[in-house]
Parts: structure tokens; sequence; C-alpha cells
């Protein structure tokens, strides 16, 4: 049996080797398939609707670090007919999971405004959950020019 000193030392040499296996070490972008899986998990696997959500994000950026984005839901945000929660997933981050923003009638507009960031040029999916149980879903496409991306 291996101590744990004795695995981080093999673990480094096979690194340095450029021979460690890929199974030992997690894959460095997600996938779309992962952030459609982390959105099901966010909203509770309820069916997704598209349409209602706007996604707005410059069509390219050399500004990884730091992309614009806005999400608009249509609601009329009273007390029977309100956002509750708006969810953000990147396709192709490290971790797909960007945001969740909770919202109630208070808010007046179902509107949020942020910078994330963005390994690669990649789909940005925003989800909202509506009071009613439903769930719309928007996409934006955002383009990362000059080797700029920011989550790697």
């Amino acid at each position: 049996m291996l101590s744990r000193r004795d695995l981080l030392l093999l673990c480094a040499a096979l690194g340095m080797s450029g021979a460690l296996p890929g199974g030992l070490i997690g894959q460095a972008r997600a996938a779309p398939r992962d952030a459609k899986q982390r959105l099901a998990e966010l909203t509770g696997g309820a069916e997704q609707q598209s349409g209602g959500v706007e996604i707005i994000l410059p069509e390219a950026t050399d500004q990884a670090r730091h992309v614009p984005m806005r999400i608009r839901v249509d609601s009329p945000m009273t007390e029977d007919d309100y956002v509750k929660a708006i969810h953000v997933v990147a396709e192709r981050n490290p971790t797909p999971a960007i945001a969740s923003f909770h919202l109630s009638p208070a808010n007046g507009k179902a509107e949020i405004s942020t910078r994330i960031r963005l390994l690669q040029t990649q789909v940005v999916v925003a989800a909202a959950e509506m009071s009613d149980g439903s769930v719309r879903v928007g996409k934006g496409r955002c383009k990362i020019i000059g080797g700029a991306g920011a989550c790697g």
C-alpha cells in the first residue's frame, strides 16, 4: 500500500513526465452536457422552454476577464407572476456554473447586469425559474479574441 506521500511523489513524477493518465486528473473545461446537467440540478429538473430570456453579450471581446452581460426575462413581476431565480452557466468554462440571482416581485423588473469571466469563445445559457414552476431558457454567444481566456 502506498502512503499519501508516496502517492503525491508518484503523481508529481508522472505529471512532470507528461505521462499522467487522464483518469487521475479531471477535465480542465466543462462541455455543453455539463452545463445542461448543472442547469437541471439548479432548476430541480423542471422541463426547460426556449424563449422569454434574452442574454446580451458582446459579439467579440479581448477582455475575457470581465465580459459584460445583461439578462432580461419577459415577466410582469407581479405577486402572481414573477421570476424567482436566474441561473447562468457557461458551456466551456472549467466549471459551468457562473451565478444564480434570486428575485421577487419587489425587484420591479426581471433584469440583471454583471460581468463574467469566460475561458474561450462559447455559449452562455441562462435559465429563469418562474413563480409557476416553469423554466425558460435563453442563450448568448461571445467570441474571445487574442488568446485572452481568463479561467484557465
